[in-house]
C-alpha cells in the first residue's frame, strides 16, 4: 500500500508540468488519484473547479470523461479495434461537444500523422504507431487535463522525441494543462516547471 503526502499541486489551464520520481515513488499512483481511477481516502482534488473526491466511482468516471485525456504508460489500446475505434471510443462517454466522435478522431489521427493507418489494429501497428494513436485518443475530445504516464518508456531515443513533441503541440494547440510523470531527466528538459516527487512508500507498493 502507497501513502502519498502531497501538500499542493495546482495547474494552471494550458500550463505544462513535468513530475520526476524515482520508480516506486508514487507517480502513477498519483495520477490515478488525480483522474479517480483511485480513490484517494484524504485530501480534495479538483479538475476544472469540480471535485473529484467525495464522488461515487460511476460519478468519477463521469468527470473523468468530461475534463481529463489519459496517455497511459502501457498504450491501453484494445485489440480488436482498428486505430480509429480506439481513439473513437475514447470520446464515447464524453458531453457532446457539437463535434461528431468519428469526426474529432479522424481529425486527431491526422493531426499525428495516422490517416492512413486508421483501419489498422494495434498489432499492424509500430510501437511508435501506437503511442500516436494513444495520444490522438488522449486529445481527441479536447480535455481540460492531459495526464502522461511515463509515456516514452517503450520507445528509442528518436520516437520518444517525436512522442513529446507531438503531445506538447497538441495540447497546447487544445489549450489543455498536461502532467507528464518520468524519472527520464532528458524528457523533463522540455518542461519550464518540473515538480520533484519525494513520498513515502510502504513495502509492497509500486507506480
Amino acid at each position: 500500500m502507497l501513502a502519498l503526502d502531497v501538500p499542493s499541486l495546482t495547474l494552471a489551464p494550458g500550463e505544462r508540468v513535468g513530475m520526476r520520481g524515482e520508480s516506486g515513488s508514487g507517480k502513477t499512483t498519483l495520477l490515478n488519484v488525480i483522474a479517480g481511477i483511485l480513490r484517494a481516502d484524504a485530501g480534495v482534488v479538483e479538475i476544472a473547479g469540480e471535485a473529484m473526491t467525495g464522488r461515487s466511482e460511476t460519478a468519477r468516471d463521469a468527470l473523468r470523461a468530461k475534463h481529463i485525456g489519459y496517455l497511459f504508460q502501457t498504450f491501453n489500446l484494445l485489440p480488436g479495434l482498428t486505430a480509429l475505434e480506439n481513439v473513437q471510443l475514447g470520446m464515447t462517454f464524453r458531453p457532446r461537444t457539437g463535434v461528431a466522435p468519428r469526426k474529432a478522431a479522424e481529425d486527431a489521427l491526422a493531426r499525428v500523422g495516422l490517416s492512413d493507418r486508421r483501419s489498422y489494429r494495434p498489432a499492424q501497428l509500430s510501437v511508435g504507431q501506437q503511442q500516436r494513436v494513444a495520444i490522438a485518443r488522449a486529445l481527441a475530445g479536447h480535455p481540460t487535463l492531459v495526464l502522461a504516464d511515463e509515456p516514452t518508456s517503450s520507445l528509442d531515443a528518436t520516437r520518444a522525441a517525436q512522442c513529446i513533441d507531438l503531445l506538447l503541440e497538441f495540447a497546447e494547440e487544445s489549450g489543455a494543462a498536461l502532467l507528464l510523470v518520468s524519472h527520464d531527466v532528458g524528457l523533463l528538459q522540455h518542461f519550464e516547471r518540473v515538480e520533484t516527487l519525494e513520498l513515502p512508500v510502504t513495502e509492497g507498493s509500486h507506480a
